[in-house]
């Protein structure tokens, strides 16, 4: 992609985060799931935000649900592989290994980082730690290609 290229679908992915974690115009579940969500650092292939887990994404124990974490790693993976593609991904293939729980109200931090590309393929890395002390709280590893 030439600097144009990747300055435009940077501020796209930028554009969807800001409204997904508004709840406009996106689907129910990216509202639900992005909601509240503050993007600090975004540039091309990497993503790093804040999220204070909210209570609709609670379980029976009142931790974060791992669906939820699941939901969360997929949708800023590719989110960071459009920042970094420019073009809309499909997951093919997702790995994630949850380390510890996180309770309802507590804010985390997430990074997200292109870490691979292969003709149509590219992976992605997402890291959720908790803010305070940077425990980590869930990885991801997620390969995305193009939609055909």
């Amino acid at each position: 992609m030439s600097m144009k290229e990747d300055d435009d679908a940077l501020q796209a992915s930028i554009k969807m985060l800001e409204r997904a974690s508004k709840g406009v115009e996106c689907s129910e579940l990216e509202a639900i799931t992005f909601q509240g969500i503050q993007a600090v650092e975004l540039r091309t292939g990497f993503l790093r935000c804040y999220f204070v887990i909210p209570i609709h994404a609670a379980d029976q124990d009142g931790n974060w649900h791992a669906g939820a974490i699941a939901t969360l790693i997929d949708g800023l993976g590719a989110l960071t592989v459009n920042s970094f593609t420019g073009k809309s991904k499909a997951s093919v293939d997702v790995t994630i290994s949850l380390y510890s729980s996180a309770k309802i109200q507590e804010e985390v931090e997430i990074e997200a980082k292109v870490v691979g590309s292969r003709g149509k393929l590219t992976s992605v890395l997402v890291e959720v730690k908790r803010k305070g002390n940077g425990e980590l709280i869930a990885l991801g590893k997620n390969w995305m290609t193009s939609k055909l």
